[in-house]
């Protein structure tokens, strides 16, 4: 069991990452290319990169084993930057850290030559690690990205939007049935028995294409807290009219939806129906929710959305009037919205 202990600060904390990271997709993809429980999809994944990855996998295989412990410095906080930014951060893991980890690996298994080196940190070793993680990268997962990101950001995208109308916790709970959110705990199956008390750190979740089943961990408590979960289609209910002025108000709301194709402040009251000086202080506080953005160009202010501010508002109309925040001739501004479902 894993069990994660939350203060009232963690819950502030609590972020969803980005995007997916290619790092912890790496490893967590040599472990699908040996589970015989593979889906079928995944089954033809394997098998090609069983046949075209010969050396990337001999040099990578034995530091990510089937089951159990696998060094924490393959997968860098660095990673949720990018590809390159995490192999970096790789590439100059300090020796003493090296040599810890690949020590520990050694405790549940027998060494390959190859893997004892790396424990080494040498400059040709290391080298010739980057050269298989980019090998692996290009050959297994470059094909599949496209539908690792759509299956990645539909997952993000709906808890990000349930903590954002109802709260962390409600979010954590959408987590079952692999994860249990039972405050101030989140506990997962897990092949060892492991306490982490978060202590003001918070947690980033990290959904994962190849996560498939239980959710992985960092075994080391003291680096920065990270679940990585099973990333999964999102459930289709809308965001409603009523959600959403509950959760900025009837003209605030009117005001965001103003802002689809970017305009200015005075643009943005016309809109709205609203006054300029009105306007500028909705503004001011969506911006300051990272919901929008403003630029200055010369004497002209220009307002538009950010992607959390767009992801809020996708949305597929379903005809009929909305619901005005008053005003003549404002537009009906609140209507019902959905995050749209991304196919995996």
């Amino acid at each position: 069991m894993l069990r994660l202990h939350f203060t009232a600060g963690d819950l502030a904390r609590t972020r969803l990452a980005d995007g997916p990271d290619p790092l912890w997709e790496s490893v967590l993809s040599l472990h699908r290319l040996r589970d015989a429980r593979t889906d079928p999809v995944l089954a033809r994944w394997g098998e090609r990169v069983r046949c075209d990855g010969a050396e990337p996998l001999r040099r990578l295989l034995p530091l990510v084993p089937a089951r159990g412990y696998f060094p924490d410095f393959l997968t860098p906080a660095a990673g949720t930057a990018g590809f390159e930014e995490g192999l970096e951060a790789v590439l100059t893991t300090p020796r003493a850290r090296l040599r810890e980890e690949i020590g520990v690996l050694a405790r549940s298994r027998p060494l390959t030559d190859w893997a004892g080196a790396v424990g080494e940190g040498g400059a040709q070793t290391m080298g010739r690690l980057g050269t298989a993680l980019r090998d692996y990268r290009r050959l297994a997962l470059d094909p599949w990205w496209p539908r690792i990101v759509a299956r990645v950001d539909a997952d993000r995208r709906w808890r990000w939007r349930t903590q954002l109308l109802h709260g962390t916790e409600e979010m954590l709970r959408t987590l079952r049935p692999a994860v249990r959110w039972r405050p101030p705990v989140l506990e997962a199956d897990y092949p060892v028995q492991v306490e982490v008390h978060l202590e003001g750190r918070g947690l980033l979740l990290v959904p994962s294409y190849f996560c498939r089943r239980a959710p992985v961990a960092l075994a080391d408590p003291k680096l920065p807290p990270v679940l990585v979960y099973p990333a999964r289609l999102p459930d289709s209910r809308p965001v409603s009219p009523e959600h959403l002025a509950r959760l900025l108000g009837h003209t605030r709301a009117a005001v965001l939806q103003s802002l689809r194709g970017g305009c200015s402040t005075s643009e943005l009251a016309h809109r709205a129906g609203v006054s300029v000086s009105s306007a500028s202080e909705h503004a001011a506080v969506l911006r300051d929710a990272g919901l929008i953005s403003t630029s200055r160009h010369r004497n002209s202010v220009r307002h538009a959305l950010t992607s959390m501010g767009m992801a809020l508002l996708e949305e597929q109309r379903t005809g009929g009037g909305g619901r005005r925040s008053g005003g003549s001739g404002q537009p009906a501004a609140l209507r019902t919205a959905r995050v749209l479902d991304a196919a995996g």
